[in-house]
């Protein structure tokens, strides 16, 4: 009985309505042990033919039978398991998986056979000395010379231990050397097989054939044989089994690594839908954050919520001793001593006038960011920022702002009682109005705490001859600190003459009353001078650009006598927002009123309706990012089609291939999460500092990560069987078409 037998068997192909012919009305009967050639001009049917008699393509017409058995019925599941009872593969192109090596090549066939790893190695390394490339067995197929690669498909064709080797020009694209060893070995191999091989050059084959097939426009016009062969009765199919799930998973895995490109391409495919979806969730929840805790608040410039102004209820100073205790309850991050200085803000001037920085102030104790450009400070007159983006000095102009000295502009005056220095500058404030902020030393803190309650107080002048008083000394009539004044002594604008007994000030007294939210209290002082134009340089030695009309010059010691009394209001920031009421009650306990930020915020936006709006944004964003993803991963994965062609002609089932491709998409999904987890918690431990990446941080908790895992995999998943369903829908001879 013939192993391959064709009863008027004919071979169709539809494209745009016409009907072209492959082969028609063949008969043929194939034995084992036969080396057949099949021959014939190109476009003469013989590679269809043998397309056929391998099960890669079906056939229209007639009856085929194997080993007896009529196939006009079979289906595309019975072709799969006929291929891997009955056929090994070599083929002109090779079709090796030149990213494996010569072992994998081989081992490759087996894994999709059911065999297990410990049955395998022995079998593989047997075959690949059988065709003299043991030396090489590690080596990549890519760097293999033409005639072992086909040394490599024979071997790997042998590893089916199937019962029909079929060769399609398997010395196309060989030299006449490796060309003579290629046949010389398929020769030997049908010695129990039945070996077909389709050449357009029979004299190079002719001395190993037992029997010569030609065709001619798509009919066997001779059939001759040379050599009777002694014909088998019980042919023996190829034993095999169903991939195990660990060699899915191998094969898997290896595919996911196997070449660079397409790794690092599908990563980065996956972690920017990662990270877009992060960046994209926690975005919507700051803007949900900040719609919660901002407001309008005409107060507060910092409108942090887990910020509670505390000062005592009995008005008094906070001391050091206070503030101990404070840092002792549980849950208090930090401590801002100096809270007037958190929602006002100061401007620094260099001595030429010609740079001016302005922002927040904050003690140096609550920064934990990194500089760009510079150190932190080591004495109490340096200071680092953070600047703002608009901020021209501290970005255009840094190198010439860094390490200059600059003063406190006090309202209408400079004060040069003190100076400054930018010592290092951080870009990228995050705060929600964009502002710089300066971070100083609890020494500087105080000198501009005095600046706020100069400005936020009522002053008041009497004369004590006159009892005259002049109210509400503003920006047009300043109280200036100055080294060269003595103690509770001053120098005054002869313009104040006018409020003097004879027009003259000097030598007479001046009583400053103050009054602020936090305390009443006077000074007097005795004029120990008068200024004008003439001997304004020579009273104060200041320049006489420096002069104001209207200006009462102080001792600096006394200054601070009158303007810093100590801390009255203090800002405790809480860690867990959860808990805020339990600290306010133990705040209370110990003496202080409180005022929670988070408690006296207007919202005029409705909530509900922003959060409508970023679900429906969130939904379409995803819909997005996966229709992009979609056909960015078909251009990087149609290099794949040729590999998923060869192996479902080995012998792999469109079910095992679409296993084999989700577990490779799965891989690099997982991979990519892992790196977006890795990230957060790089940022967490402040290693990343970006500010896009802490806000993921701020808002990810476990519940959020479990479902963007969730959701990355899910993708992968539908971009799998989507992808699947376009490359497995034909056979594989039309997908390999369609590529080509």
């Amino acid at each position: 009985m013939s192993l391959i037998s064709l009863k008027n068997v004919s071979k169709f192909y539809y494209s745009k309505g016409v009907i072209a012919s492959g082969f028609t009305k063949v008969n043929l009967d194939l034995y084992d042990g036969e080396f057949v050639a099949i021959t014939g001009e190109s476009g003469s049917g013989k590679s269809t033919l043998l397309n056929v008699i391998s099960g890669l393509d079906s056939y229209e017409e007639g009856e085929m039978y194997i080993n007896g058995n009529e196939t006009s019925h079979y289906t595309e599941k019975d072709f799969e398991d006929y291929r891997r009872k009955y056929i090994g593969n070599i083929f002109q192109s090779f079709n090796l998986v030149n990213s494996y090596t010569v072992y994998q090549n081989i081992e490759l066939v087996l894994l999709l056979n059911g065999y297990k790893k410990k049955h395998i190695k022995k079998n593989v390394l047997d075959l690949i000395r059988k065709v003299g490339l043991y030396k090489f067995r590690n080596t990549k197929v890519s760097k293999l010379s033409g005639g072992m690669k086909q040394r490599v498909a024979i071997a790997r064709a042998l590893a089916k231990e199937t019962p029909i080797i079929i060769a399609d020009e398997p010395t196309g694209n060989l030299d006449s050397k490796s060309a003579v060893g290629v046949l010389e070995l398929l020769s030997e191999i049908a010695k129990d097989k039945l070996v077909i091989v389709v050449t357009h050059n029979y004299d190079q084959i002719e001395k190993y054939v037992t029997r010569k097939i030609t065709m001619h426009d798509g009919r066997i016009t001779e059939d001759k044989t040379f050599k009777t062969v002694t014909k088998k009765e019980n042919i023996v199919e190829a034993k095999f089994k169903n991939i195990t799930f660990f060699n899915k998973l191998r094969i898997g895995i290896r595919n996911a690594f196997n070449i660079k490109v397409k790794c690092l391409l599908l990563l980065f495919v996956f972690c920017f839908v990662a990270f877009a979806m992060g960046f994209e969730y926690s975005s919507n929840k700051e803007d949900e954050y900040i719609l919660k805790k901002s407001g309008e608040n005409i107060y507060f410039s910092d409108t942090n919520d887990k910020r509670i102004i505390i000062y005592k209820k009995n008005k008094s100073v906070i001391t050091n001793d206070d503030f101990d205790k404070l840092t002792k309850i549980n849950n208090i991050d930090y401590i801002v001593k100096n809270d007037i200085l958190i929602d006002n803000f100061i401007e620094l001037v260099d001595e030429k006038h010609e740079k001016y920085l302005y922002g927040s102030v904050k003690d140096i104790s609550g920064y934990n960011g990194t500089l760009d450009i510079g150190r932190m400070p080591e004495n109490d007159n340096e200071i680092i920022a953070i600047a703002a983006d608009y901020d021209y000095y501290l970005h255009d102009k840094h190198d010439e702002t860094i390490n200059s000295i600059f003063y406190l502009n006090n309202g209408l005056t400079i004060d040069k009682s003190a100076s400054y220095k930018i010592v290092g500058i951080q870009y990228g404030n995050s705060n929600l109005n964009n502002e710089t902020e300066f971070y100083v030393s609890e020494s500087a803190c105080e000198n501009f705490n005095k600046v706020y309650m100069y400005n936020n107080s009522v002053k008041k002048i009497k004369f004590n001859e006159t009892f005259e008083r002049i109210d509400n000394i503003s920006s047009d009539k300043a109280i200036i600190p100055l080294n060269k004044v003595k103690e509770r002594q001053a120098i005054v604008s002869s313009q104040f003459n006018y409020y003097c007994k004879y027009s003259n000030c000097y030598n007479k007294n001046i009583v400053f009353n103050l009054h602020n939210q936090y305390f009443d209290d006077s000074m007097t002082f005795k004029v120990e001078g008068t200024y004008n134009k003439n001997n304004f340089t020579r009273l104060t030695g200041l320049n006489k650009s420096e002069m104001y009309e209207y200006a009462i010059y102080i001792n600096p010691n006394d200054y601070n006598k009158l303007f810093n009394k100590g801390i009255y209001q203090s800002s405790i920031y809480v860690k867990d927002l959860k808990q805020i009421d339990d600290t306010i009650d133990k705040l209370s306990n110990l003496g202080y009123k409180t005022f929670a930020i988070k408690d006296h915020l207007d919202v005029y936006e409705p909530l509900e309706y922003m959060q409508i709006f970023t679900m429906i944004i969130s939904v379409i964003l995803i819909v997005i990012l996966f229709v992009i993803s979609y056909f960015v991963t078909r251009v990087i994965l149609k290099s794949r089609k040729v590999y998923f062609s060869t192996i479902r002609m080995l012998g792999s089932t469109k079910k095992v291939c679409k296993n084999l491709l989700t577990i490779e998409l799965l891989v690099v999904a997982n991979i990519s999460f892992i790196i977006f987890l890795t990230s957060l918690i790089l940022t967490k431990f402040n290693v990343i500092t970006l500010g896009a990446f802490k806000m993921i941080v701020e808002y990810f908790e476990f519940k959020e990560i479990l479902m963007l895992y969730i959701l990355i995999n899910i993708m992968s998943l539908i971009i799998s069987v989507k992808y699947s369903k376009k490359i497995f829908k034909n056979s594989v001879i039309t997908t390999l078409k369609e590529d080509n």
